[in-house]
């Protein structure tokens, strides 16, 4: 991968953002250390340097011009780090260890100089005051104040130095994993292009973001692989569906257009030739229909409808065919169930799941129709005391052209179950394929409200 890559990545961007962000929080912090700090400091020189004014005029006693210039001649000879001034009312220094100056009051910082080069090195804060026959001024060096400034903005260079160098690198390495993962995620992409659908994303055991999307988009892969199976199997099973009935269909053609068949005999090929038409338009009209349907076209059409007359009117049209049949059909339908939906889907659905019910279990059998309502939800079982359907073959049983019977041969083209899944779907309800002990309950859960 190349390394000029990671600077183009966002997450490197990502970092730098963060990097800005962090270098103006510590300026910010800087600032506030920065001033805080020097702001005590100055305070401090203020009150020492007020302290020993007040201890000056203290031990002056009050006695003139001579006593402060004497109280200040002894201080200066030993300082004690302070610096002193006492000039007369013209202006002319009559004592302590700094020049005259003009006759300010108050705190006031006064350039501090050396003697031989007169470069101004640092400058000394203090507090000048009005005495009797003249000016006293009281100092402290700034100097090392000026050291404590250049100690704080140095510390705090080096360290946002090293804190933007160690973000820098950070970013550089957190952008290179991210892009070997990321790269990892394109190959194997670029093998499932190829359509290799077995592929799929690795998964470490960091349990981040970008587990749980490798993990979605292998669930997503999971399903499309699913989905391609079906519909190899799909395909498998419309040519196996539609063999036989094309096969008969052109033997019965051709012997039609053989020369010497009576009309008699033509017209009842005709005819038989028309009836395998009309299963074969039956087969693709309902893979139409589970298509229209499973892309929600018919769902504008919805409206209340009463689902306990159209189970009763189910059942008055199925119950002639389940006596011929020797079976027997009961129902026990609560009044006034309603759901929102289209009745002649409705009225699909139950006959499709009924017709089942009946065609797959033998004479002498019971089929049962219960519907209720409980919790606000409308449920509606179909239950037979048939062979009913293997644990492993209820999901299947839903899919379309999926059979039971491998051999193929009953009537019927597996769609039935197929389809009322999707009208099942598309009124957001649920089917569910369970044990009767013995037989199958077919229930159909319609959501609340």
């Amino acid at each position: 991968m190349p390394r000029t890559r990671v600077f183009r990545t966002s997450s490197f961007r990502l970092a730098l953002n963060y990097t800005a962000l962090t270098g103006v929080s510590f300026v910010i912090l800087l600032a506030v250390i920065f001033f805080s700090t020097t702001h005590f400091m100055r305070h401090q020189i203020d009150d020492s340097v007020s302290s020993e004014v007040g201890e000056i005029l203290a031990d002056s006693q009050g006695q003139g011009p001579d006593s402060v210039r004497s109280v200040v001649q002894g201080l200066s000879r030993h300082p004690a780090g302070f610096y002193y001034l006492y000039q007369d009312a013209h202006g002319v220094a009559q004592a302590g260890n700094l020049p005259a100056m003009d006759p300010d009051e108050g705190v006031r910082e006064w350039p501090q100089t050396s003697k031989s080069k007169r470069t101004v090195f640092s400058a000394i804060r203090g507090r000048g005051v009005i005495v009797p026959g003249g000016y006293l001024f009281v100092g402290w060096s700034t100097h090392q104040l000026n050291e404590m400034e250049e100690m704080v903005v140095g510390s705090f260079a080096w360290s946002l130095a090293g804190c933007i160098a160690l973000a820098l690198a950070g970013g550089w390495v957190t952008s290179a994993r991210l892009m070997r993962r990321i790269e990892t995620v394109s190959n194997t992409s670029r093998n499932i292009i190829s359509e290799d659908l077995r592929q799929r994303l690795p998964v470490t055991q960091a349990g981040d973001e970008l587990d749980h999307l490798a993990g979605s988009i292998n669930a997503m892969l999971d399903r499309i692989e699913t989905l391609m199976e079906d519909l190899r199997q799909v395909t498998t099973d419309i040519a196996h569906d539609l063999r036989t009935p094309l096969t008969r269909l052109r033997q019965r053609l051709e012997l039609a257009s053989r020369s010497g068949i009576d009309v008699e005999t033509l017209r009842k090929t005709l005819g038989l030739s028309v009836t395998e038409i009309d299963a074969i338009l039956a087969i693709f009209a309902a893979l139409l229909h589970i298509a229209e349907l499973q892309a929600g076209a018919r769902r504008a059409a919805f409206k209340q409808v009463d689902l306990s007359e159209i189970l009763g009117t189910i059942a008055e049209l199925y119950k002639p065919t389940a006596e011929e049949n020797g079976q027997l059909l009961l129902e026990k339908v609560d009044g006034s169930l309603s759901v929102q939906g289209e009745r002649e889907l409705l009225m699909q659905l139950f006959a499709n799941l009924i017709e089942n019910a009946l065609r797959h279990t033998p004479s002498g059998s019971t089929v049962s129709i219960f519907a209720s309502r409980s919790n606000g939800k409308v449920t509606v079982s179909i239950v037979d005391n048939g062979p009913g359907i293997p644990d492993n073959m209820r999901e299947k049983v839903l899919q379309r052209f999926f059979r039971l019977e491998v051999s193929r041969t009953t009537v019927g083209n597996g769609l039935g179950l197929s389809l009322a899944n999707a009208i099942v779907n598309v009124h957001d309800a649920r089917l569910e394929l369970a044990d009767a002990a013995p037989g199958l309950r077919a229930s159909v859960i319609f959501p609340a409200g």
